[in-house]
């Protein structure tokens, strides 16, 4: 895009559809936490005012190649935390500060305090941005567990405060805590409850003045453990399959009739751990050995080697893998499974409908598959029930082909602009709200 270009993309953006200038906004976040989805979205409606971010990669061939090489698959990842939809001069980057907190988070991993080593970093990014000298804006945008000391600083200064629950919260800690008591020979047994950790979430949602979640069991979950109800707005993330990935109507691969003979093949993508529910997929596994039917499993192994080497053969373990390599195995892979205990969303379940495959997933995360017509809802903690999933792929060879082209369709309902659109409409129904409370203290 040409400087004439983006100037004038930039004016089309500063009015809403009434003529009125948008409320502008600040966005911070430590990690590149839906790849910069509000800032992007926001930025695309001219609402935009900085993004703060810990880490974000310098826009230099030279230092690519260099991390690169030096770190290999972390630093093509390292590389890649940035986006083209954000100007580079509305980011605000705390490099240094990011490597300080990597290094703190490595020594208290080793002490085996985690969520110290989290606590500890979140804070201090807090405290750095809320000393920032920022542009004019009326609203703050933060996410949970890193917005505190910030969400002071704004809520003093009068302005709007928003901060984004990333996560289920303490609901979901203790139901992973308890799955993992039911089978510690998967990873050990869950550490102490963090109750720090959780109550600075408790304080954060205090000081908001909305809370954003990204579904029906997030909001169910934080209102169970505290949260003001007429704050929580339901807000889903977003997703949008680069051009240069390609749609999956588009291989030459679609699985053809089973005479061809090939497998079928089941994709994992994300964290491989209890919460996500990988055991249940080795027992689904191990119900369908006979079948023709391949399990690829990518992703950080959060779980014991002797449960790894005890996993059925019919399971292909990649490891993690780098975000850019994503879309081939998607364009890989037949069906996408999620067997999930507990999900805010799980932004996975968007990419594999973007890349035309049906998705079997639970109920407990946000609910963007419809069941029999992009995939299939399980109950969660039923590995017979995914299995019998599994089987209707391959008793219909033709079945992930059929249901593709509606994969694709709902997917495409999660846009950015769709994403921003509805931020804003929540952020001004709130200003609104707020100022008519105002005009209401004054003439009283």
């Amino acid at each position: 895009m040409s400087p004439t270009q983006e100037i004038s993309l930039q004016s089309d953006r500063t009015t809403d559809t009434r003529g009125a200038a948008p409320p502008q906004f600040v966005v911070a976040q430590k990690g590149a936490r839906e790849h910069f989805l509000a800032a992007r979205a926001l930025h695309q409606r001219g609402a935009l005012a900085k993004l703060v971010v810990d880490w974000y990669s310098p826009l230099s061939p030279k230092f690519d190649r260099a991390i690169s090489w030096l770190l290999g698959a972390k630093g093509k990842s390292a590389v890649a935390v940035r986006t083209d939809a954000v100007p580079s001069h509305l980011v605000r980057a705390l490099r240094l500060f990011s490597l300080w907190c990597k290094w703190q988070d490595r020594r208290a991993a080793r002490r085996g305090c985690v969520y110290d080593g989290l606590d500890r970093g979140d804070a201090a990014f807090a405290r750095r941005v809320a000393r920032l000298a920022l542009p004019p804006h009326d609203a703050f945008f933060g996410y949970s567990y890193a917005s505190l000391e910030m969400l002071e600083a704004e809520h003093r200064r009068g302005r709007l405060t928003i901060v984004d629950q990333i996560d289920p919260g303490a609901v979901e800690y203790r139901l992973v805590a308890e799955e993992m008591e039911r089978y510690p020979e998967l990873a050990g047994p869950p550490g102490p409850f963090p109750t720090q950790h959780y109550e600075r979430a408790r304080r954060e949602w205090d000081l908001a003045d909305v809370i954003i979640v990204n579904s029906e069991w997030s909001r169910e979950a934080i209102i169970e453990d505290g949260a003001d109800p007429a704050k929580i707005e339901v807000l889903p993330l977003a997703y949008e399959l680069a051009e240069k990935s390609g749609l999956r109507s588009q291989k030459p691969n679609l699985r053809s009739p089973m005479s061809d003979c090939r497998p079928l093949k089941v994709l994992w993508l994300g964290q491989v751990n209890v919460r996500k529910g990988i055991h249940y997929l080795l027992e689904a596994a191990r119900l369908l050995e006979k079948e023709p039917i391949e399990f690829h499993v990518a992703g950080a192994i959060g779980l014991r080697p002797s449960a790894v080497a005890d996993a059925p053969k019919n399971m292909r373990w990649l490891g993690a893998v780098p975000r850019s390599d994503a879309s081939d195995l998607y364009n890989r892979c037949d069906v996408f499974v999620l067997p999930t205990l507990s999900d805010g969303f799980a932004i996975t379940q968007l990419e594999g409908l973007a890349h035309g495959l049906p998705v079997i997933v639970t109920p407990s995360c946000a609910r963007v598959v419809e069941d029999g017509i992009t995939g299939f809802i399980v109950p969660p903690r039923d590995a017979h029930a995914l299995a019998h999933a599994l089987r209707r792929f391959v008793a219909d060879s033709t079945l992930a082909g059929k249901m593709a082209p509606k994969c694709v369709q709902v997917a495409a309902n999660y846009s950015v602009a769709a994403y921003g659109k509805k931020l804003l409409e929540i952020i001004e129904r709130h200003l609104a709200a707020r100022q008519a409370r105002d005009r209401y203290a004054v003439h009283r």
